[in-house]
């Protein structure tokens, strides 16, 4: 038996539909080969029983005139033209019939009878389902071969001076995440026209979702909604907050609600604290990119970023793009859905080549001993699981476990505990004896993570912002460490790999 024949009888799945003898009503078949059309094409597979595979195959002095019924239904009831590649084969001695549908380009595919609205199908987990607005939107923007995001942005206008404060935020995010922020070349209105973020119609310049999108002025939906959750469902929440704005703040506030509400232990050898999250920060945080950049903004659901006791769940809006599929994405293969904000993004430091994320994730969450990241879905959203564990970690010294949890107020509320042979004012005056053994650790601290901010220096030091401040500027005085970007962004890098004595 061929292989591919053999994957056929495996069941019914996404791809794979069995039916026992053609229907009397052909749209009972038609309706899945659309779906098929509309998604990653599939086998309509006649001669077998869909629930206990029983092979009953179709009666010889039968079989050409079932070919010729089936092509002809789906020829006649579908639009665009469907042409299916219909073969039998043979199968424990029995005939079947196999109409494969290929993936189409010029989607949507619909029921002629029903109209697009009513007649556009999708496959939803092993079923035919009626497609749902966004959907048909989104089977649209893929058959006219264009990025939603590229298009222009009904009912939103622009002028030179919010062009040029476009530009400015772009560059100075993108200096703000560059190793070398004098290389950054500044982005200019022809480089937004280029990417797609603005278009031109009727020789004036009009703003596209993407820069709907990229200034967060909310004509376009785009919002990332956080929860904490008791045991393992939704049943009992402990907090919720919902964030918008422009994609850099949707990441930078979620991707904090994440670390604030996971735990993190920290390990010590005298006086050098290292601190070490359940889940490393730089998948989280690579995750919440890919959410942000590749979600479907057709699709008015938010991004929802779900913390339960056994896991991190993300979920992205919308179907996986044209020729796009969960196997392909974790081998590296590339679809961008919105091409405008990928390249805008790459521009800005966030993406660094593209397919290469998810790679990462895995890899990342592999070396830090969890479970390989759990990929659902697919026909209406993507949902990515990483799978939590206690941090177990050894020291010379001293383990600590932090429990952090923001559920009252804006302002996170951070709980440590800390434990060691002796009492907390022991741990205390043992980690920081004396200023100059705090610059060492937060030295150490920079070189370590190649760059920290304010805030990560007060965390992780446990003292007043303004002596972190005064520490930190000595640090700069005596060129050991450089400033980079200003306000919020700022960040704290190292520039001497010189050991420091502090005589």
């Amino acid at each position: 038996m061929p292989y591919k024949l053999k994957t056929l009888l495996n069941g019914e799945s996404k791809n794979v539909e069995y039916k026992l003898l053609p229907p009397s009503k052909s749209i009972n078949y038609t309706k899945t080969a659309v779906a098929f059309a509309n998604g990653q094409g599939g086998c309509l597979v006649f001669g077998i029983e869909d629930q206990t595979l029983r092979v009953a195959g179709i009666a010889e002095d039968r079989v050409f005139t079932v070919m010729d019924a089936i092509s002809d239904a789906i020829v006649d009831s579908c639009e665009p033209l469907i042409v299916p590649d219909i073969t039998m084969h043979d199968v424990d001695g029995k005939t079947v019939i196999v109409a494969e549908i290929a993936p189409g380009l010029q989607r949507p595919y619909f029921i002629k009878s029903l109209g697009r609205e009513r007649g556009t199908f999708v496959r939803v987990a092993g079923t035919t389902r009626q497609a749902d607005q966004p959907t048909i939107r989104e089977l649209t923007i893929e058959g006219s071969n264009r990025s939603f995001d590229q298009v222009r942005c009904l009912g939103l206008s622009v002028t030179d001076e919010d062009i040029a404060t476009l530009c400015a935020k772009l560059t100075e995010t993108a200096k703000t995440n560059a190793e070398n922020p004098a290389a950054v070349k500044t982005v200019t209105e022809k480089q937004l026209l280029q990417w797609g973020v603005l278009c031109e119609q009727d020789g004036k310049l009009e703003p596209t979702n993407a820069y709907a999108i990229l200034t967060g002025s909310g004509v376009v939906r785009s919002v990332v909604q956080c929860g904490v959750f008791k045991g393992s469902t939704k049943a009992v929440f402990v907090d919720r907050r919902e964030f918008t704005g422009t994609p850099q703040e949707l990441i930078e506030a979620s991707y904090q609600y994440v670390l604030r509400n996971i735990h993190m232990g920290a390990r010590f050898k005298g006086v050098y604290r290292q601190d070490v999250y359940e889940i490393p920060p730089e998948a989280i945080r690579e995750l919440i990119v890919n959410a942000v950049v590749h979600r479907s903004y057709i699709d008015h659901s938010s991004i929802q970023i779900a913390i339960y006791d056994d896991r991190l769940e993300i979920t992205s809006p919308g179907r996986l793009p044209m020729g796009q599929t969960i196997e392909r994405m974790k081998q590296g293969y590339s679809k961008i859905r919105n091409e405008a904000l990928a390249l805008a993004f790459e521009y800005m430091g966030y993406i660094e080549h593209w397919g290469s994320g998810i790679l990462r994730v895995m890899q990342q969450v592999r070396d830090a001993g969890l479970p390989e990241p759990e990929f659902l879905g697919g026909d209406t959203d993507l949902r990515i699981n990483i799978y939590r564990t206690n941090v177990n970690l050894s020291s010379d010294d001293a383990i600590t476990t932090r429990l952090r949890r923001d559920s009252s107020s804006d302002d996170a509320i951070t709980t440590r505990l800390r434990r060691d042979s002796s009492s907390d004012d022991a741990i205390a005056e043992k980690e920081f004896a004396n200023e100059q053994d705090s610059r060492k650790l937060i030295l150490d601290e920079i070189r370590n993570r190649e760059w920290i901010t304010t805030a990560d220096a007060v965390r992780i030091l446990g003292i007043q912002k303004r002596q972190v401040q005064r520490m930190l500027k000595d640090l700069i005085d005596e060129g050991f460490v450089a400033r980079l970007g200003s306000g919020p962004s700022t960040r704290y890098v190292a520039l001497s790999k010189k050991e420091e004595t502090h005589e």
